[in-house]
């Protein structure tokens, strides 16, 4: 991977993965001096160059949960502006596209390496997460917003490639 530096807004995709009233969070493990390691997050990560959205969210799911996804809606577009951890390289400030979906029964690889775990967590078990425990505050907000029943198209998707 190459150095990420913060210049502009990059594009990410996430999901919020529910199962019996239980959401599905990752524990990162980012290397020494991350300010993000030891966290919970919802699986997430950046789109590479000239990966559609869906197959990011495939692979970062597979990857970060070693679940196989089937992505079947769009929670919706989110902007996370990280003001916490601005720095010399910039701010962070990434556009999500959030995936809900159906997940294998079990897992069916394994973890990449910076996750440490995976665990399944009420709404109020995350709720009750400070900034401290929690990567992003907006995954309380992609929680209210699942549990309100948001829900949109993949349909909305739309891909261009200009040779």
């Amino acid at each position: 991977m190459s150095e990420r530096v913060y210049t502009q807004t990059f594009g990410a995709v996430a999901a919020m993965l529910e199962r019996d009233g239980k959401f599905l969070l990752v524990k990162e493990q980012l290397g020494e001096g991350n300010p993000d390691t030891g966290k919970w997050s919802h699986p997430a990560g950046w789109l590479e160059v000239g990966e559609l959205p869906i197959e990011g969210i495939i692979r970062e799911v597979k990857e970060e949960t070693g679940y196989d996804l089937t992505p079947t809606h769009l929670l919706g577009v989110y902007s996370n502006v990280r003001r916490d951890i601005s720095g010399p390289k910039g701010t962070p400030h990434a556009i999500k596209v959030v995936f809900v979906g159906k997940i294998s029964e079990q897992p069916t690889g394994a973890l990449n390496d910076d996750v440490s775990e995976n665990r399944w967590f009420t709404p109020e078990e995350i709720n009750a997460m400070d900034i401290d425990v929690l990567r992003t505050r907006d995954i309380k907000k992609m929680i209210r917003d699942y549990l309100a029943g948001t829900r949109y198209s993949l349909a909305i998707l739309t891909h261009t490639v200009q040779e």
